[in-house]
């Protein structure tokens, strides 16, 4: 079986499988496996392994990213609609203007509209979450949802972001580690061959993913203020 058969038939069936295996794809077969197990239209992209301990660890030099869709906005998370669910808190950036590949940073800069509080909701067809480079981006780099928060922000939160379910911290981590938001953006116009306007970047996690097993309420804390989404079971 392929890599492409095996994430297509793990998606179907709801069942994760085994990760870890040689397929013999490189990243840029992965990326085409991703495109064509998860075609569009897009409304964005998530940015994945962002810090260079996690790049390293997986034998990359650069992030990952994967592709999002418009039904993967969520207002809320529906826990029966994932495999493994996990979360993470993040801030995305909208576009106000087209960003074409080779685009010098004062133009990545302006092209920027506005930052948001959000939640990137992981969903793996790898047990436990453990996959090789190629397998995790063939499986659309993890991507199953995300909650976009309502205020638009001039400028990224600065600080810490906090992960909370029901009042109880799950997981926190610096916005200083997601690095410059212009160099993500140049780095994934160049890489993608441009972005547009309308589109929205989630540019990853500070913070480490955590499982979601309950219901109840999932809040986002940064010093910039407070994004609040139901967790319901079905």
């Amino acid at each position: 079986m392929s890599l492409r058969e095996a994430v297509r038939k793990a998606r179907e069936e709801g069942k994760p499988i085994p990760g870890g295996r040689d397929w013999g794809v490189g990243l840029e077969e992965a990326y085409r496996i991703q495109e064509a197990l998860f075609p569009g239209p897009l409304v964005g992209y998530k940015l994945g392994l962002v810090s260079p301990a996690k790049q390293a660890q997986m034998g990359l030099k650069s992030p990952i990213y994967g592709r999002v869709h418009p039904g993967m906005l969520l207002e809320g998370v529906r826990l029966s609609a994932f495999l493994q669910p996990r979360a993470e808190p993040e801030v995305a950036l909208v576009l106000k203007e087209d960003l074409p590949p080779g685009a010098p940073p004062g133009e990545a800069g302006r092209a920027i509209g506005g930052f948001f509080l959000a939640v990137d909701l992981l969903d793996s067809v790898w047990e436990g979450y453990r996959f090789s480079a190629a397998e995790v981006v063939a499986d659309n780099a993890s991507g199953g949802g995300f909650l976009l928060g309502l205020r638009r922000m001039e400028a990224p939160p600065r600080g810490n972001l906090a992960l909370y379910l029901n009042g109880r911290l799950l997981s926190e981590g610096p916005v200083a580690a997601l690095g410059d938001p212009v160099e993500r953006l140049l780095w994934l116009a160049g890489t993608v061959g441009g972005l547009r306007a309308g589109q929205v970047v989630f540019l990853g996690s500070p913070a480490p993913a955590v499982p979601l097993t309950e219901e109840g309420t999932l809040e986002v804390h940064s010093e910039a203020g407070v994004m609040v989404a139901p967790v319901r079971r079905a």
